[in-house]
């Protein structure tokens, strides 16, 4: 399962009706918790979070369509209630304390309190921030911005809002696709510019579109314009973080002071709601549909869990989130707009375990970090982000061998090859010099045979028996093989005119091509392996081969015959065969590099296997154009037209597939309401 779009491949799962109360609930967990492993495929792992309690109204008040909400280091919960005009603010247990910014708001969106308690309200409809004190008391108001940088046909309706510790604030306006609007409280509210835009990507069809539409026809066009961001949150060092719905990749970003992106997540939502971070540096996404994802600093994807609800009321599943908010006890609140109530999970015992390992070694107390992520992992051995953060433990303790165990546990590619590195320069230090000998010692044994190679009678004996082998016809074509790799215009007349290939000799070159494509891909570094450990599809991957070069060999064939081409089927096939000559040779070099090599030097591979592919693509083409005696143009006019076969059969195949799968339902069906009925 792939790691993007997410959502979609979350199931909710059955669970007990929850007993409701009027104010707090109880429920076990009615989801599933997914991780994302090295490999980028998603797995479920234990509950991190389970449903602790629900919040349906804060004393008497009941909510009126919620649309934001905030906690205080204190443990005081602001929510912003929206249909009723006014900010209740409670305890964390949904008891009431207060209420703000009634008669004063008409539609509050978006709320922030900073640590002295100075509550900023996005105020849509009334298209201003309103400022209170910490007694509750308005001590400034904020308009749209008189700027001409602002934009004079540009509405002010801010929807959320953050500040800083410097009181600039960070707002979200309605259809304002500029970005977020900086605003400074110097002068009673400075425009200070837009931050944060989104970008927009043109298509080619676009591009096209532009190029051959009238005026007229352009203006029709839907305007590619940046999508305006959903929410927003702020952490302790100043860093914005912004959601938005409709963008393709970078739905979560975290943009430092100069609007630059710091993280591409592992996995996101299409339609995240809200955003904000918790008490170990890490951040939390909450989808529209209940969906909540947590992920670490970097945006290494920890844990996604949750859903909406299913109609039967279940605590933990939710109707539309519009916010998210974490309290001192590291317990996750969700504002469920649809449902008008707050939904409470508290962290599991695996959770907390994990999250004190990773401020530990975030906070560079790697030692101490190692033993709850002892506990997590045994709990969880498979838990990938606790193997890669006790692999770096190690690493940082200079203990690279446990270091090297654990980043290849967690699929870390970088930590194994820190690990890797200091290892190999360690082996070199101690072997340097023994190997050096080893090597002088073979090369002057090579010299003394070839001096005494007519003296010695094993060695004249050896040479006999060699020659006399390598005149039998199968080794005669097969070494012919590298001669054509090297020759490929008087190879392929050697092949087509004096016998030089048979069907055997091709098909033992092509069993060493599938060959040496599976053991490059279960035996290659570690670096570049791009498969699980431990688990094979040998049946798949030597039918991929075949298939693949069977239907190029006939379609081109066929498309050789339509067009005057003086090939046989037989000599094309044995032509393209001794073409992947260079697999052969050029393979196992690469295997045997990748199990050498670093990160930084991953290029060597990548070098040896472009070269090796562009040497095949040459003899591929010179094999068609010299076995049907083509020009250069009906050559690749030939080739054009192959891929087009190649592509017609597939699509055949593929409708046929999808018909012998509906016919095998229909029966299926059929056989099951015959059986129900004779029972």
């Amino acid at each position: 399962m792939s790691k993007r779009r997410l959502r979609s491949a979350l199931v909710l799962l059955t669970a007990t009706i929850a007993l409701l109360t009027p104010v707090l609930s109880e429920a076990s967990t009615p989801y599933k918790t997914y991780t994302i492993d090295g490999y980028g495929y998603v797995s479920e792992t234990q509950s991190a979070y389970s449903p602790d309690a629900s919040i349906t109204k804060i004393g008497e008040y009941s909510f009126s369509s919620p649309s934001d909400m905030a906690i205080t280091e204190d443990g005081y919960v602001y929510v912003a209630d929206t249909g009723n005009k006014r900010i209740l603010i409670s305890d964390l247990e949904g008891n009431y304390v207060s209420t703000v910014g009634e008669g004063d708001l008409v539609a509050p969106t978006g709320i922030y309190v900073t640590e002295d308690k100075t509550l900023y309200v996005a105020d849509k409809d009334g298209g201003k921030v309103v400022v209170y004190n910490s007694a509750g008391v308005k001590i400034n108001e904020y308009g749209k911005p008189d700027h001409p940088l602002y934009g004079d046909k540009v509405d002010f309706k801010p929807q959320k809002i953050v500040v800083n510790n410097s009181g600039n604030m960070y707002i979200i306006c309605e259809g304002n696709t500029n970005g977020i609007v900086q605003i400074s409280p110097t002068e009673g509210g400075t425009f200070i510019g837009y931050f944060g835009t989104n970008y927009t990507s043109v298509s080619l069809l676009q591009v096209f579109q532009r190029m051959i539409f009238t005026d007229a026809q352009k203006a029709k066009m839907l305007s590619n314009l940046p999508s305006t961001p959903t929410n927003l949150s702020i952490d302790n060092q100043g860093l914005i973080y912004t959601v938005t719905q409709g963008e393709n990749i970078n739905t979560l970003k975290k943009l430092n002071i100069a609007g630059n992106n710091l993280i591409e997540p592992d996995a996101y939502d299409d339609l995240p709601a809200a955003v904000t971070t918790g008490n170990f540096d890490n951040i939390f996404v909450a989808s529209q549909d209940g969906y909540v994802y947590e992920y670490s600093n970097d945006g290494d994807m920890l844990f996604v869990f949750g859903g909406r609800d299913d109609g039967r009321g279940r605590i933990g599943l939710c109707g539309k989130v519009n916010a998210i908010a974490i309290d001192p006890n590291n317990r996750i609140y969700l504002l469920d707009g649809e449902k008008q109530q707050i939904h409470i999970f508290k962290p599991t015992e695996f959770t907390n375990l994990l999250h004190e390992s990773l401020y530990l070694y975030g906070k560079g107390r790697y030692t101490e970090s190692k033993e709850p992520l002892t506990k997590v992992l045994e709990m969880n051995s498979l838990f990938d982000y606790a193997n890669m953060a006790m692999g770096r433990a190690y690493y940082q303790e200079e203990n690279y061998s446990e270091a090297l165990h654990y980043a290849r546990l967690a699929k870390d590619w970088d930590g194994y090859s820190d690990a890797f590195w200091e290892i190999r320069n360690q082996w070199i230090r101690e072997n340097l010099i023994t190997a050096i000998v080893s090597i002088v010692l073979i090369c002057l044994v090579v010299v003394f045979l070839k001096k005494k190679k007519d003296s010695i009678g094993a060695l004249v004996s050896i040479r006999k028996k060699m020659s006399k082998f390598k005149q039998k016809t199968l080794i005669r074509q097969l070494q012919y093989s590298s001669y054509y790799m090297k020759h490929p215009i008087d190879g392929c007349y050697g092949v087509k005119r004096e016998g030089m290939a048979s069907y055997l000799s091709a098909n033992i070159i092509l069993v060493g091509v599938i060959i040496l494509s599976i053991l490059g891909k279960y035996g290659c570094g570690f670096l570049l392996k791009n498969v699980r450990d431990g688990q094979y599809d040998l049946v798949g991957d030597i039918g991929k081969i075949l298939i693949a070069f069977i239907v190029l060999i006939v379609c081109n064939y066929l498309m050789c015959t339509i067009h005057d081409g003086e090939s046989t089927f037989k000599q094309l096939y044995c032509g393209y065969a001794f073409a992947l000559t260079p697999y052969l040779i050029f393979k196992p070099i690469g295997i045997i590099i990748s199990n050498v090599v670093t990160y930084s030097e991953v290029f060597l591979v990548q070098f040896t296997y472009y070269f090796m592919f562009a040497w095949i693509a040459v003899l591929l083409f010179i094999t068609l154009k010299e076995m049907n005696n083509y020009t250069f143009k009906e050559s690749i006019k030939c080739i054009l037209l192959t891929a087009f076969t190649v592509l017609i059969v597939a699509l055949v195949v593929f409708i046929l597939y999808i018909l012998f799968a509906q016919v095998i339902e229909f029966i299926t069906k059929i056989s099951g309401e015959v059986a129900y009925r004779l029972d």
